[in-house]
Parts: C-alpha cells; structure tokens; sequence
C-alpha cells in the first residue's frame, strides 16, 4: 500500500528483528492509511496508555490503521515505545515470543469501514464534537456559577468568605482527582459508560448540594460533584480525537479548547442573575437542570474508542470463526492492575519530577488557570465594593473574557494551519517546539490584561462615567491569551512525550486542578491588603517572569529532549 502525507510519499519504518526471527518475510512495518489527512508521525492519543503492558509488547498503529484484509500481522506491526532511548519490545526482543507472534492477527479497520467513527458524515461528527463541548462547558460552568451569591451562603450559614470559597475550591480538587480514575476506566470499558454513569450521579449529587441544612453538607457534595464532573473533561478531548483525525482537527479541537475556560466565564454572569432574584439555591437548581440535560445529550454519544470498538469486534470473530490467534494489542499485552496503578498514580508524579518540559508548561498552565479563577473574586472586589455594582451587574463584567475566548477561537485554527504547513517543510515531520509559536504570541497578553486590571480600578482610576470600561476591558487580552497558550502548550506536552501522552496529561491536570483551588482562597484577601493595583501587579510579574518559557523551550527545546528518558527525539 501507499501512504500520503499532505501528497508526499513516505518511507516505511523499519523493525530490526533478534537474529533467526522472521528472516524469511518482509520486515517492514505495514502503513495502509491512505486518508490524505492521517498523520503518522503524530501521536495517536486513541492509543490504551493506561491499560496496555507497553513494555512487552511496545506500541501499535493497529488502531489508527485501515487494510484490506482487516489484519495485521502481529509481530511487524508492533514498533518501540517513541523515545530518544530506542528500546525494542520484549515480545519482540525474546525470538521464541517472537515467533508466537507471527501467528497472531491483530484487528484494524477496513477500507470505508462503516464502523470506523472517522468515517462517519461530518455533521454527525460535528454533533458528536459539540456535545463534548457543551459539556466540558457545563462541568466549567458549574464549578464558578455558585460564586453569584456568596453573600446569601454567608449570611445563612453564618461563616466567612474563604469557607465559603472552598464550594469552588474542593469541586476543582474533585476535577484534578476524578480524571485519575475515568481515564483507566474509559481504557477497559470504552468511553461511553464512563460518559454516562459519572455524569448521572454528577447530576444527583446536586440535590444535596441545593437543600444542604449546613455548609458542611454542601461543601462535600460540592467535592463529590467535581469528581464525577470531571468525566467529560477527561473524555471530550479523546472523543474528538477519535471522530477526527489528526490533521483534521484543528477547529474541533480549538473549541475543546477553549471550553474549559469559557465555561467558568459563563457560571458568574448566569449565577449573578439568579442569586440576586431568586436565591443561591436556585444557582444549584439550575446548574442541575442544564448538567441533567447535558447528561441527556452525552447518552446519544455512540462508543467511538477504537481499541474498545475493535476488541469488540475481535472478540466477536473469534466466536463466529474459531480462531484464537485474532485478538487487539490490548488484549494482547494487558496491564495488570498494579502497572495501571503505577501508570494513574506513580508516573505523573515522577515525570513532574524528572521531566522540565512537562514541569514548566504545567506550571504555566497551571498560573492561567488560577489566574481565571482569581478573577472570579478579583471582580466582585471591584465592581462589587468600589462600583457598588450588583451580582448580576459585576457577572456581566466576565464577558469580556469571553469575547477575548471567541477571538481565540479564530485564531487557533491558523496557529494549526501554520504548525501543518512548518511540518509539510520538514518533510512531514515537525519537531515539538514547532507547537510554540501560538504560546509564544499568547504569553505577553496575560500580563498585559492584569496591568491593566489592577491600574485602572479604583482607587488609581475611581468610579465615574466611563471609567469602568479600563478594568472591564482587560478581560480581553486575558481571555485570549489564555486559550492560546492552552492550545499550544497542550499539544507541545502530548508531541514532545508520545509514549507517555496519558501521564504527561494527568500531571498537567492534576498541577492545573491545584491552582485553580487555590487561588480562590486567598485571592479577595490579597485584593483587600495589597489594593487592587499591586496585588493585580504581582500576578502579573509572575505571568511575566513565566513569559520566557516557550520561548527557551522553542530555543533549547530539542537539547533538554535529547536528555530525557521519556521525551522524543
């Protein structure tokens, strides 16, 4: 078969055998994607991380690639873990397994397989890709919607404002701690169920949440809600990769995006209305009627995880055909429950502390995403206290943050455009550090947007006629920048590490998680002690000092890969 890539021919991978194995056939690995926009050179984010013993068997483009026969070879199609540090699979390493596996016959895809989601209509894939938005918007949304009406939840409770913040602050916990279990899952079962279940009982863990007699009670199910919420944040990004491919994806994943920082724009706007009507328990009511019918939405979300759906089907001929050699490389090399243990809970933690890049891009990550949550309680300080605006007014103050978010949007694409086109001249082949760029240009808004925040309110700038448009309008810039140097510092850590996309991700997540709850403890009181201007200020010294990061790893980033156990070379 022939394989292009943007119309170029490329040359097939070669696997070097232990000597008296599989002399008498062709070694070369099968390529027989011939879809113009499947790229093998990236990462396949399908691939089973988590569940798959990588170490026996390696890695497999089994689920990406399409045949005529519906089979590969077992022992070409199995290639090394992609690192700098070239290590061949111990099934392939040991000639006596070797031979055993050229009689096994892993599944793939056919030619316009009907079952293949990257064959489906593009308006089917285009709902598919919306309802994982939405939903990462709702999950979002959910997480800030209650900071409308701190004020009610105070005085009915009788606590202080860092109590009360902590409703925002354990439901990001729960979204930093539930991926560390959907995503194994998702793994074994398919994405589907892990799509449901969480988010039904999601859904009714708000009822506690809305008739809770003590804060006691609503601060735990808050807790409890954000782990089961976080199923969609861990499931819509694979989703979208799943129904698209790779050079496909640029729009579809650009929303995915920019999801999960505009939804929390959205919960202060909606929560601040609600609040200042009707009561912080109806914020709870609602949030619950528009996560019930999200959840309703995400039940027409069919299975599309490629390793489940062909394990079905391998599982399946083997019944109709008799034939056992017919299997998937997950089944094939199973983890045990101690390696997927070790892989969710040890790894992540271990690449954060050997591995730079992943270290500096979460942290990265990590200040933007508290930063969006700080403003949550930055605004209400000065348009709340200083404009004596009320709830609904100060919410509608974050959709200048949205607009920043809808520009973003559109320039995503182009950033993709250009990574594709940077590829293309390199024969196909980008480096990591050809992701940067977007970062590069996203960086200087942040702490463009917190200058101007933190000078422009009062008391530098005091309230009157017009002068709410300064700190209103800084929203913008920081809207923008951060869904940019989300995009391109995500899609940095999933090319620079392909073997280990699965750790790499739940370490960002989990660093991300932590910032976001905590800022909202300490933030109003930092407003209140520095003055608007200098505690906006510090935040942005910081964003600053962290402005140099893509653009060294964009310089030096191949040198510190080429010193990395688990980055790619």
């Amino acid at each position: 078969m022939h394989e292009h890539d943007h119309g170029h021919a490329r040359t097939q991978p070669h696997i070097t055998f232990p000597d008296g194995v599989g002399r008498d056939r062709d070694l070369t690995l099968t390529r027989t994607r011939t879809h113009e926009s499947h790229d093998e050179g990236r990462p396949d984010i399908s691939f089973p991380f988590g569940t798959t013993d990588t170490n026996r068997g390696g890695f497999t483009n089994e689920y990406r690639a399409v045949s005529h026969t519906g089979f590969l070879p077992a022992d070409l199609a199995l290639r090394p873990v992609p690192s700098h540090v070239y290590r061949l699979p111990q099934a392939l390493a040991d000639p006596e397994k070797a031979r055993e596996l050229k009689q096994m016959k892993l599944v793939t895809w056919k030619e316009g397989d009907p079952e293949d989601p990257r064959n489906w209509s593009a308006l089917y894939r285009w709902y598919i890709t919306a309802v994982c938005a939405i939903a990462v918007v709702q999950v979002a949304f959910a997480s800030a919607v209650i900071t409308g009406d701190f004020r009610d939840i105070e005085a009915e409770f009788g606590v202080g404002e860092v109590v009360t913040a902590l409703s925002v602050s354990l439901m990001v916990v729960g979204f930093g701690i539930g991926p560390l279990a959907w995503s194994p899952l998702s793994e074994l079962y398919g994405r589907r169920p892990v799509w449901i279940i969480p988010s039904v009982i999601y859904v009714i863990f708000n009822i506690p949440c809305a008739v809770a007699k003590n804060i006691q009670t609503l601060l735990i199910c808050r807790f409890f809600c954000g782990i089961f919420a976080s199923a969609p944040l861990t499931l819509a990004g694979g989703t979208i990769s799943d129904v698209w491919d790779n050079n496909e994806r640029g729009l579809a994943i650009a929303i995915f995006a920019a999801a999960p920082y505009g939804g929390p724009v959205l919960g202060p706007i909606v929560g601040g209305f609600i609040g200042e009507n009707i009561g912080w328990r109806w914020i709870i009511w609602v949030n619950m009627i528009f996560a019930g019918v999200v959840t309703l939405f995400t039940m027409t979300i069919p299975e599309t995880y490629a390793p489940t759906l062909l394990r079905k089907r391998a599982q399946r001929l083997r019944k109709e055909t008799g034939d056992e050699t017919i299997t998937t490389e997950q089944e094939l090399f199973k983890a045990s429950l101690g390696q997927i243990l070790a892989e969710t809970l040890l790894r992540p933690f271990q690449m954060i502390i050997t591995e730079p890049i992943l270290l500096l891009m979460s942290l990265y990550i990590a200040l933007i995403y508290g930063l969006l949550y700080a403003f949550f309680f930055s605004f209400p300080v000065v348009f709340g206290e200083y404009y004596r605006w009320n709830d609904g007014m100060v919410g509608l103050t974050f959709c200048s943050v949205l607009i920043g978010v809808a520009i973003a949007l559109f320039v995503t694409p182009r950033i993709e455009r250009d990574y594709l086109v940077r590829a293309a001249n390199k024969g196909g082949r980008a480096d990591p550090e050809d992701r940067l760029p977007g970062m590069m240009i996203g960086a200087v808004f942040v702490p463009i947007s917190l200058f101007i925040f933190g000078w422009t309110s009062p008391p530098t700038v005091m309230p009157g006629g017009g002068n709410w448009v300064g700190p209103v309008s800084s929203g913008i810039p920081f809207g923008f920048g951060m869904v940019i140097i989300y995009f391109s510092a995500n899609a940095y850590l999933i090319d620079a590490f392909p073997g280990y996309v699965a750790s790499a991700l739940a370490a960002k997540t989990v660093i991300r998680s932590g910032s976001g709850a905590a800022m909202p403890l300490f933030i109003t009181a930092m407003y209140h002690n520095l003055g608007n201007a200098w505690a906006a200020s510090t935040w942005a010294f910081i964003s600053l000092a962290m402005v140099p990061i893509p653009f060294l790893f964009y310089r030096y980033g191949r040198s510190i890969r080429a010193r990395s156990k688990r980055a790619v070379v």
